[in-house]
């Protein structure tokens, strides 16, 4: 199951990472804000817990989570969106996932995998800017269950349909977010029109 975030500034902010004339700054700072904006609506069903506390004046009643939310980014790309929710999220613990995708056969290789301890029952938020051949989302959510977290959302900012079909085969329980699902795959793997290789345009490796 998956959702388009729809917002005109996420439109303009997307629209601002497709150009090939952005700077890595521009294209960072616009991934930030726009993963904010997604944010509000990938946690509007989190669950809070009553509590008191006080203000200058009287006892109120306030809010907490319910359940701890862990943030897990892909590597390299993945770390690009954590800025923006932990602005929302600011004690949220952070785990990290390892993929490089072999250029050949387009599927992905495990080279890290560090997780806090509070992941066991906690809501993990996935987070990787493209949702491209999905071979390494599916196997980043497979490695996630293993930890047996309460529930698993996928966030993206650009998916495929090619994509989508691979995790919601896979993973057919889990939410996927999207910003913006585009035309199609190229014989390479990567998503067209896009916005290039996201971890080259944020860390300006090429």
């Amino acid at each position: 199951m998956y959702k388009v975030i729809k917002h005109p500034l996420i439109k303009v902010k997307l629209s601002v990472m497709r150009d090939k004339k952005t700077s890595s700054r521009d294209f960072r700072s616009n991934l930030v804000e726009l993963t904010q904006f997604m944010a509000f609506e990938v946690t509007k069903d989190l669950k809070v817990d009553s509590t008191k506390i006080k203000t200058p004046l009287a006892t109120a009643e306030g809010f907490k989570l319910k359940d701890d939310v862990v943030l897990v980014p892909i590597l390299r790309a993945g770390l690009g969106m954590v800025d923006g929710f932990r602005n929302m999220l600011p004690s949220a613990p952070v785990g990290f996932i390892g993929l490089y995708r072999d250029e050949k056969t387009l599927k992905p290789i495990k080279y890290y995998d560090k997780m806090p301890d509070c992941i066991k029952g906690s809501i993990v938020l996935l987070l990787d800017p493209m949702l491209a051949t999905g071979y390494s989302s599916a196997a980043a959510i497979t490695m996630l269950k293993a930890y047996k977290p309460k529930q698993i959302k996928f966030v993206c900012i650009l998916s495929s349909p090619e994509g989508l079909k691979i995790v919601e085969k896979a993973h057919p329980d889990i939410e996927i977010y999207t910003a913006c699902v585009d035309k199609q795959l190229n014989d390479q793997g990567y998503i067209v029109p896009g916005l290039g290789d996201a971890g080259d345009r944020i860390f300006k490796t090429k």
